[in-house]
């Protein structure tokens, strides 16, 4: 969490005062305004705010129709969240390679494609955006649907325009450690009419026909699917976290390059596929050894992690997508179901070694938008201490 405040607490005050706290009601309507508000700010024709990011990308690939016997890539460096989805739509999660940015490769994207690959989900880590030009159009020769995770690139662009709103869906998450916040929430964009009624339906199925007029030109049928319905207290929030989402981003910007311009002849960073479209949360230095990024991202002051780290970031340690369980009740479990028993992948902890590899080797330091340049220059004087021993 960045920044929160009295107006944020003026917000819920107004929701609660007004006794408008369930999604639909008559007088405050903050969940109608927050999607509205979204889709300007992010230039989509769709948006839907749920309760997190995973509950989106469930949501956007049970409306793009992926289930049992389909195939869904995803990178090997996210959180397990990414693969899960696919499992709870019924679909294999089919890991592949990143490359030196970080984020999907193109290249083994396009060699893990089969006659049952049905979609991709680039996830644009840490706020860094991936190759989505290299990625569309690969998945548009072979027919394939885009699904954007920038649960961690809320407010990021790739060439000019938002991370999320680039494929043809898109999910964002606003939990507490997120570029803006509500506690904990996500939102699902898309320009697909279709995406968005099946995921409006699916996400809250057992309400949108009884709450409101949500079904107002809807034309898909009803099905049974979830619930992942938001309330006011939380779209109050979101309201006023989407004012501050473009000054957190310019100052975060703005801090990123001071740091890296004042130690750039020192070190080598990793490439990022889109400068002006980072988010900025995080610097990522690049090492030779292993040994090298753990020196550093331990050293007095620099404050550093190395990604091989992080647990459920990395693909092998997701012990129930590894361990290919996938339900609870075994009939219900995707990797025991008769439609994949013919593409149920080997999952290895060497499968991506490249990958593994390259996230041994770099160390991050995070960004904040409300360092002081003092804060900084001490920051600075520790890391260029560390780059050079």
């Amino acid at each position: 969490m960045y920044r929160i405040g009295k107006e944020e607490l003026a917000a819920v005050e107004r929701v609660f005062n007004s006794r408008a706290l369930f999604k639909i009601n008559a007088t405050e309507q903050d969940s109608f305004h927050a999607e509205e508000e979204m889709k300007e700010i992010f230039g989509t024709s769709h948006a839907l705010i749920m309760t997190s990011g995973h509950a989106a990308l469930s949501s956007a690939l049970i409306a793009m129709g992926i289930g049992p016997g389909d195939e869904v890539i995803v990178p090997a460096y996210t959180y397990i969240s990414t693969a899960m989805a696919v499992v709870s739509a019924g679909a294999m999660p089919v890991i592949v390679d990143i490359d030196d940015s970080l984020t999907l490769c193109p290249k083994a994207f396009e060699e893990a494609i089969t006659k049952n690959t049905k979609a991709v989900i680039p996830v644009h880590i840490r706020g860094l955006p991936c190759k989505m030009d290299e990625i569309c159009s690969i998945a548009e020769k072979h027919g394939i649907m885009v699904l954007e995770d920038a649960c961690q690139a809320v407010g990021g662009s790739y060439h000019g325009k938002r991370l999320g709103t680039v494929g043809d869906a898109g999910a964002l998450s606003f939990n507490y450690f997120k570029v803006i916040t509500t506690g904990e929430g996500g939102a699902l964009f898309t320009d697909n009419k279709k995406i968005f009624e099946n995921a409006l339906i699916y996400h809250d199925s057992n309400a949108v026909a009884f709450f409101g007029d949500q079904l107002s030109g809807v034309e898909a049928e009803l099905f049974c699917g979830t619930e992942c319905r938001t309330n006011g207290i939380t779209a109050a929030i979101l309201r006023e976290q989407l004012k501050r989402l473009d000054g957190i981003l310019a100052d975060l910007r703005k801090n990123k390059k001071y740091i890296m311009d004042a130690v750039a002849d020192v070190c080598e960073f990793v490439p990022s596929n889109d400068p002006d479209g980072d988010c900025a949360t995080t610097i990522a230095f690049r090492f030779d050894s292993t040994e090298e990024a753990e020196a550093f991202a331990n050293a007095e002051g620099v404050y550093g992690t190395v990604p091989i780290n992080t647990g459920k970031h990395i693909y092998k340690n997701w012990a129930p997508i590894m361990n290919k369980r996938g339900a609870l009740h075994p009939l219900m479990d995707p990797f025991k179901m008769e439609a994949n028993k013919d593409i149920v992948p080997d999952y290895r902890d060497d499968m991506c070694e490249y990958s593994l590899e390259l996230l041994s080797k770099v160390a991050y330091i995070t960004v904040s938008p409300d360092s002081s340049k003092e804060n900084m220059d001490e920051r600075i004087a520790y890391i260029r201490k560390a780059l050079q021993k």
